[in-house]
């Protein structure tokens, strides 16, 4: 197992542990992940980790499902599929997943929006108030004048690296969407283990619509952060930590995350 990055270190106090000696605490202001984003990357998309037993572990966050098969929404305690068909459904407990990140929201920060942002404006507005903060957790209940998000459809071994699987990504576009954002902001130092920066999933209010966010203006709304300061890493069966960030890998999930390539629209 690779040592962690001293960076990750002050900024993160990781944890790591094997599903065999994984635990049902959870602690406040703690994230709680299965695998890696590194891993992810390369195509390990076979996890070990059951939602039911994600669910002692939080309840806000997201991630994927067994397969790649789609984007996972955690929200109130309960978990959301929304697939590459467009249909979000609830997520059984003994479902598994390859990659997420969940924690028991207790926001420490509630700030009313009640005048209209772009999605940059809105990033902006957590920024002023998470500054001082390397990792945190974010919540956004609002109404969306225009909301750009995308799924993936589920994965056949043999497995297709990442990249190229987002290039058959399905992308959906709603506007007056009554929804819910959920998701972090990790610091630079975690590349590797996670996606540095931003990363939000969008899941409406009837429960029909969700996805991966590339873009959200927000009409009016409240947003709320938790700001962690621990995580527990749980290593699937084959999955080591990553060494020394690698920036080159960083680029391509970024573009992957922010500026995706063509894709099928919805």
């Amino acid at each position: 197992m690779a040592p962690l990055d001293p960076a990750l270190v002050r900024a993160l106090h990781p944890g790591v542990v094997r599903h065999d000696h994984l635990t049902d605490t959870a602690a406040e202001h703690e994230v709680f992940q299965t695998s890696t984003i590194a891993a992810l990357l390369d195509g390990a998309y076979d996890g070990d980790v059951t939602f039911g037993e994600l669910r002692a572990h939080g309840d806000l966050g997201l991630g994927t499902l067994q397969h790649l098969d789609g984007e996972m929404i955690a929200l109130d305690g309960e978990f959301w599929q929304a697939s590459a068909t467009g249909r979000v459904r609830r997520i059984a407990d003994d479902e598994r997943t390859p990659f997420a990140v969940v924690c028991p929201f207790a926001p420490d920060v509630a700030v009313a929006l009640g005048t209209p942002r772009t999605y940059d404006d809105l990033l902006a507005v957590i920024e002023e108030h998470v500054a001082d903060s390397g990792t945190v957790a974010i919540r956004i209940d609002g109404r969306f004048s225009r909301v750009r998000a995308r799924s993936v459809p589920g994965q056949r071994r043999p497995y297709l690296p990442l990249a190229e699987v987002a290039a058959r990504q399905v992308l959906f576009e709603w506007t007056d969407l009554d929804a819910t954002l959920v998701g972090f902001r990790f610091p630079d130092a975690a590349a590797g283990i996670e996606l540095p920066g931003y990363h939000l999933h969008v899941l409406s209010d009837d429960r029909t619509r969700g996805g991966h966010v590339l873009s959200a203006d927000l009409a009016h709304g409240t947003l709320r952060v938790d700001r962690v300061s621990a995580m527990r890493l749980e290593l699937p069966s084959g999955v080591r930590l990553p060494g020394a960030p690698d920036r080159s890998a960083s680029a391509v999930l970024d573009r992957i995350e922010h500026d995706p390539p063509d894709a099928a629209a919805a």
